[in-house]
């Protein structure tokens, strides 16, 4: 078994922190326990204050700074695609909960005839983002809907001719961002090397859909972002290496675990050599007391548990394939 290639047993940290949503995928997706229907964790109070602060239009308010304001970026589709994320994927939920059936609807108010959803980066071209909140609204049960299926091909127009995608606004220096983002949205330079940036992102979006990720645009990506595992990114907000080794759960940006999370859709396993590099890199940062850290955290905290358990489910995928 998978847990028998690890220097430590992982299920020491799950059991110590004895948390009811940890201890409940850690049974279903680790141990393949038949438990309860995932609604039960629908009704935990946590739960229900994330849906108390939603707004009557299905957003949720962004409550930090706003500098964007100025230059018309959305915070709030920015804020309800975090809160979606997080509702769907720490406490199973899905569209039929009238919560999450607004916060899509807001999501998919902001999607232009283009086909694109727009306005994190005002009213320019958002792949990387597009690819995540595809993520999220499949998860969430809207695979088949119109609206997904549009932004796709959205997605695959917007192809570098290498296959990737870039972060069209990246092209520039950040100084002239305000200007930019004022005006019409810029396209990709296609001829640019992708950004596994973006690429990683953008694939988390086709890996969860059951008939897309079987597409060319998925699985050429799918080769593209596993190429460049541990590499430094060819141009970004974070180029260096260590973006690969800063993990956070729900997945955000692209990183090794996000990363390998979704190439187990496209039949890659431990045969391959880069897969192997970064099990075994994995394997070898495992600390003492079973978890990982998520590399945001201070060298003096805890593991991260959540952080822990997605790399869990990617070394179990992996090892006992």
């Amino acid at each position: 078994m998978w847990i028998d290639k690890l220097k430590y047993d992982p299920f020491q940290i799950f059991s110590e922190a004895n948390n009811p949503v940890i201890n409940y995928f850690v049974k279903t997706d680790l141990l393949g326990q038949h438990v309860s229907a995932p609604d039960v964790l629908w009704h935990l109070p946590e739960v229900k204050r994330i849906i108390k602060q939603q707004r009557g239009d299905g957003a949720w308010q962004y409550k930090g700074n706003r500098p964007g304001d100025a230059h018309g970026e959305n915070y709030e589709l920015l804020e309800t695609w975090r809160k979606m994320s997080l509702l769907i994927n720490c406490y199973a939920m899905d569209k039929s909960h009238p919560a999450l059936r607004a916060g899509a609807e807001f999501i998919f108010s902001c999607q232009t005839e283009e086909g694109d959803i727009r306005g994190i980066l005002s009213n320019q071209y958002i792949p990387y983002y597009m690819g995540v909140i595809l993520e999220t609204l499949i998860k969430a049960g809207y695979e088949q809907d119109k609206r997904t299926l549009r932004a796709f091909d959205w997605l695959s127009s917007m192809r570098q001719e290498d296959g990737g995608w870039i972060i069209p606004m990246n092209m520039f220096k950040m100084h002239k961002y305000k200007e930019l983002c004022q005006g019409e949205p810029i396209p990709p330079d296609k001829t640019l090397r992708f950004s596994h940036l973006a690429t990683g992102m953008v694939l988390r979006g086709y890996a969860v859909h059951p008939e897309l990720r079987k597409s060319q645009p998925a699985t050429i990506a799918a080769r593209l972002i596993k190429s460049r595992l541990f590499e430094r990114d060819t141009f970004s907000s974070r180029q260096a290496k260590k973006y690969w080794f800063k993990f956070r759960y729900p997945f955000w940006w692209t990183e090794l675990v996000s990363v390998l999370d979704s190439l187990k859709y496209f039949g890659f396993s431990i045969s391959d050599q880069k897969i192997t590099e970064g099990i075994q890199w994995l394997i070898d940062q495992q600390e003492e007391n079973g978890g990982w850290k998520s590399a945001y955290e201070q060298k003096n905290q805890p593991v991260n548990l959540w952080v822990s358990l997605a790399i869990c489910r990617v070394l179990k995928y992996y090892l006992d394939a």
